[in-house]
């Protein structure tokens, strides 16, 4: 089964006169002169593997929305936690002596409540992401890459899937969606905002990967600074988080395709960008 990708078929053929008609007889045409553009489809068990980091990130974004709650509802009545883990035995002692009237009392409890059948649920997922990982040829190369860890490995190589169908470095960054689209016409040449084009959960997870990197390697930390200084502290982190990310998507091409792990800019073997 061949599927045409819609967007760059449009932008081969486009027409002013749009009608299903029309449109079967102009992928009929690209077809016959094979210049019909297709999208990649995984096999079941990349969607397998999809699913499961998919769902995992689904559980810790309904757990952290459930704390967030607990937090906004001791804000509301002045009360603030002595201790930095409010979701530990300490500060579960503490929730347990604040009194609240109904009904916040039992909203954090039963936020409490779903928060431990979350992390239960969470746990044996990424156990199970963990054995399933461990005959991954793409996770011992991923690991190496800083900032990136087991669970971010295994989304980023589950997101991926066969890097053998990307052709070069630049095309898996423009998969990542991390690229600013582009206005040019004439002497125009303009850059918007980020085209957000591929898989979300991939260009969340690089992005993850860029906080951390920054966090822990000295030139993407020198790299957030510079960015820093230019344009303030708020946006200059998330212009960073994004260069960097463009970078890692850059060197993790070149891992995959030569099997070779990290090497930090100026190694022997350089694989960043």
């Amino acid at each position: 089964m061949r599927i045409a990708d819609a967007q760059r078929a449009k932008g081969i053929a486009p027409l002013a006169c749009k009608t299903d008609r029309v449109d079967a007889w102009v992928l009929a045409e690209l077809a016959r002169r094979d210049l019909i553009p297709e999208i990649w489809l995984p096999g079941p068990e990349v969607r397998g593997e999809r699913e499961r980091a998919r769902f995992r990130i689904h559980l810790v974004h309904k757990r952290t929305s459930l704390k967030n709650r607990v937090h906004a509802i001791l804000f509301q009545h002045g009360l603030r936690a002595p201790l930095a883990d409010l979701f530990g035995l300490g500060g579960r002692r503490f929730l347990a002596r604040c009194e609240l009237s109904e009904p916040w009392r039992s909203s954090i409890a039963a936020s409490l409540y779903l928060i431990d059948v979350f992390e239960e649920q969470i746990t044996a997922i990424e156990q199970e992401l963990r054995r399933l990982g461990a005959e991954h040829r793409y996770l011992p190369l991923l690991m190496s890459v800083p900032g990136i860890g087991w669970v971010l490995c295994y989304t980023i190589a589950a997101e991926i899937g066969d890097i053998g169908r990307f052709s070069s470095p630049a095309k898996l960054v423009g998969y990542t969606g991390l690229c600013p689209r582009v206005h040019q016409s004439g002497e125009v040449d303009r850059r918007g905002s980020l085209s957000k084009h591929g898989p979300p959960h991939l260009r969340w997870a690089l992005i993850e990967a860029a906080h951390n990197a920054i966090r822990v390697h000295l030139p993407y930390r020198a790299l957030a600074e510079r960015q820093r200084a230019r344009l303030g502290r708020r946006r200059g982190g998330s212009v960073a988080a994004i260069t960097v990310g463009r970078k890692l998507a850059e060197a993790i091409w070149w891992m995959l395709t030569r099997n070779q792990p990290f090497a930090p800019a100026g190694a022997r073997v350089p694989l960043t960008a």
